[in-house]
């Protein structure tokens, strides 16, 4: 979402400004910055919508999108906004510099586009392969798809649903309930939902509880939007089950504060429980 696209501004900033920058399954709640370091059965996913690499200085500067990217040392990562939205819907990203920077490459797909992606998604990953891939057009008045990737992380085998959202909460609603019927895998793999949702409130009211129960934790809300002051939790990484996320935190670097309109979140999570409560 950009800064300008906020179609009910003035519903948004009836809102409790939300200054939670961390979610533990240990200290749920907590604002307190979570240990870097984690086991060998856990892997690191995010979240970044990069806003066509467009900083808030206006500059066109992929690079920086890059050293983010690095900074956040992550093992799979979801893109919004990573190609042009016209023309030949090109790719925004130097993906050579990707990989000798971060490891990261993309999941290739066919597409009758020259994009990294579909519709703007882009999902990355190291030290792993695919196994299966689907593109999926999501319901509503924008054009706006979302991303079925099955991958195999060495001993961990899981689902990657990335998707954007739109801005019309009637839109969002049947692409809430598409991405569920779409999701479940037949083998029992975890899946892990995540991109900018769109989504500013909490609760009932939110489109997202049609996750509900499947996806969680739907309560681990971090702000991530605008990034010079972040108050609304747009972007969101949740599981299934949601016992699989271990915890979620916002990326909050002087640099990510300036690449995109968005900060980036991410969660640690541990694939091999989904495994054994689908078995």
């Amino acid at each position: 979402m950009h800064e300008t696209d906020l179609h009910e501004p003035r519903r948004a900033r009836r809102l409790p400004a939300l200054r939670i920058s961390s979610w533990s399954r240990d200290r749920a709640g907590t604002g307190s910055r979570p240990e870097s370091h984690h086991s060998t059965s856990e892997l690191t996913i995010a979240s970044y919508n990069i806003h066509k690499a467009v900083g808030r200085d206006h500059r066109f500067a992929p690079d920086r999108i890059v050293e983010v990217l690095k900074q956040i040392d992550a093992d799979i990562v979801a893109l919004q906004e990573a190609d042009q939205r016209f023309g030949a819907r090109a790719g925004l990203l130097d993906l050579g510099l990707l990989h000798r920077k971060t490891g990261l490459r993309p999941v290739m797909i066919e597409t009758r586009w020259q994009g990294h992606g579909w519709h703007g998604n882009v999902v990355l990953f190291r030290n792993g392969r695919v196994t299966a891939s689907r593109q999926l057009v999501l319901p509503g008045v924008e054009p706006r798809g979302a991303l079925i990737i099955d991958l195999s992380m060495g001993a961990a085998d899981v689902r990657i649903v990335a998707a954007h959202l739109g801005l019309l909460r009637r839109s969002r609603s049947k692409q809430v309930e598409a991405l569920v019927n779409a999701a479940k895998p037949t083998d029992g793999r975890p899946v892990f939902l995540m991109g900018d949702l769109n989504e500013w409130r909490l609760g009932k009211k939110s489109t997202l509880h049609g996750l509900a129960p499947k996806f969680g934790p739907l309560h681990a809300a971090i702000p991530s939007f605008p990034a010079r002051f972040p108050l609304w939790a747009l972007d969101r990484i949740v599981g299934y089950p949601a016992e699989t996320i271990v915890r979620v935190e916002l990326h909050d670097t002087p640099l990510a504060r300036i690449a995109s309109d968005h900060l980036p979140i991410k969660a640690i999570v541990t694939p091999s429980i989904g495994t054994r409560q689908a078995h």
